[in-house]
């Protein structure tokens, strides 16, 4: 009997993060051409889109309004990302917000329950880009998050890979170690899964594969693709689904309330 509960022990131990993490998150944009299949990627046990709403300069995801409607008709959770540059942080979230905003269904009646509205998980996608604008510094960033806590009340998800992550945050002040650490964490590395990245003590969400690159093993623990995507950008939550959906429902910016 000892014996039995020492192997069940280590293999909770041991086990892969995968059995107890929640890969049902997939992220889009407009480069992703096809019409995505919300219902069959629900049927997959996909919970939640993150879309591109936004880019430099100040323009806006053409696929942006459209998946939106047919992602929440599908059941959906519904989240946004903006893909920054070097320009001014402030009118970049500005930018952001009011894509976000006129694109969000209508609010039933004079106020609905926050509960019973959905709601919008808000992303500033920190990483290089090919943009005339040149690249978010940290301190655009905090600016940038700073703002939209300030017309939300929600602390946006920061992205990018664990390496410019790991270049560019070591140098951050007191003061913009405090804000960052308000934020939530998610990591690409197609590779290996993610370290910790101060400020944070742990990252929220994992981005393994994208464009069919994914060096992880087992294969079926890490599909590449998902429904009628057959190179899906997508993502682990370092939870299981009800912790996500509880995440979610928490971080979620709820515009028009």
């Amino acid at each position: 009997m000892k014996s039995s509960f020492a192997r069940i022990f280590l293999a909770l131990l041991f086990a892969p993060l995968t059995a107890f993490a929640a890969n049902s998150v997939v992220n889009m944009s407009h480069y992703d051409l096809m019409r995505p299949d919300f219902v069959a990627m629900k049927s997959e046990g996909v919970i939640g889109i993150i879309h591109e709403a936004s880019f430099p300069r100040y323009e806006r995801d053409g696929r942006y309004g459209e998946r939106q409607a047919q992602a929440m008709r599908a059941g959906l959770l519904w989240g946004a990302y903006h893909f920054a540059d070097g320009t001014d942080p402030i009118r970049q979230a500005d930018h952001f917000l009011s894509v976000v905003a006129a694109s969000h269904p209508l609010v039933s009646g004079a106020v609905e329950e926050e509960k019973n509205r959905p709601g919008v998980l808000l992303v500033l996608d920190f990483e290089k880009n090919h943009y005339h604008g040149g690249n978010m510094s940290v301190g655009q960033a905090v600016a940038f998050v700073q703002r939209i806590k300030e017309r939300t009340g929600k602390y946006p998800g920061i992205y990018g890979s664990e390496n410019r992550l790991r270049q560019m945050f070591p140098g951050v002040s007191g003061g913009q170690r405090a804000i960052l650490s308000n934020c939530w964490l998610w990591v690409a590395n197609y590779h290996a899964q993610p370290r910790g990245i101060s400020p944070w003590g742990q990252w929220h969400m994992w981005q393994y594969t994208g464009d069919g690159k994914c060096g992880l093993r087992p294969r079926g623990s890490f599909p590449v693709g998902v429904a009628n995507m057959r190179k899906a950008e997508r993502n682990i939550f370092n939870g299981n689904n009800a912790s996500l959906q509880a995440f979610w429902k928490e971080r979620a910016w709820y515009p028009g309330g």
